[in-house]
């Protein structure tokens, strides 16, 4: 199944495609954007080509959407990947250009919406590097708790690096949109 459309008042969230590879590949081989990446910057269009096309496969077990601006043109991506029954995963990646412009929040946010509205999700959590500070304030401000640290959890392209996990809950959400 295809992720659905979703909008905001600035940004059209579509399903991922292959063709979104050639708008992506600046953001992917960029390594001030990948640094916090389990996997580090992109050499080649090539490259970017095959990973986008992974991404925006169906039946994988998530959904992907590219973020755009009503351009059409992918800034990035926000992605939910499936967990436990109800639970999912959230992952994000956008332009730097585009870093402190509230679309990542915008973006996020209304996938979160999705997620907890149309899906039923009780829980939404997201994995982070200790040193993202970028990530980790991004989540705190859409109302994520931090939930604990995993030690030694992932090998990348800069090391063994640990994982902050973060949390939010369905009832938490609504209560956070009310304020």
């Amino acid at each position: 199944m295809p992720a659905p459309t979703l909008t905001t008042a600035r940004l059209v969230l579509r399903q991922l495609r292959v063709d979104d590879a050639a708008a992506l590949f600046p953001v992917l081989s960029d390594p001030e954007v990948m640094v916090w990446w389990s996997s580090g910057p992109h050499a080649s269009p090539a490259e970017t080509e095959a990973y986008v096309k992974g991404n925006a496969s169906e039946g994988q077990g998530y959904l992907c959407w590219a973020i755009t601006a009503g351009d059409d043109v992918a800034l990035g991506w926000v992605i939910l990947i499936d967990g436990k029954p109800d639970v999912k995963e959230i992952g994000y990646i956008l332009r730097r250009d585009r870093w402190g412009s509230s679309i990542a929040r915008e973006a996020v946010a209304r996938v979160i919406d999705h997620g907890f509205g149309a899906l039923k999700l009780r829980r939404i959590f997201a994995d982070t590097d200790p040193e993202n500070p970028g990530s980790i304030g991004l989540l705190e401000r859409l109302g994520f708790q931090r939930e604990g640290r995993l030690r030694s959890e992932w090998e990348t392209h800069i090391g063994v690096r640990d994982s902050l996990i973060y949390g939010l809950l369905r009832d938490e959400w609504m209560m956070e949109k009310t304020k």
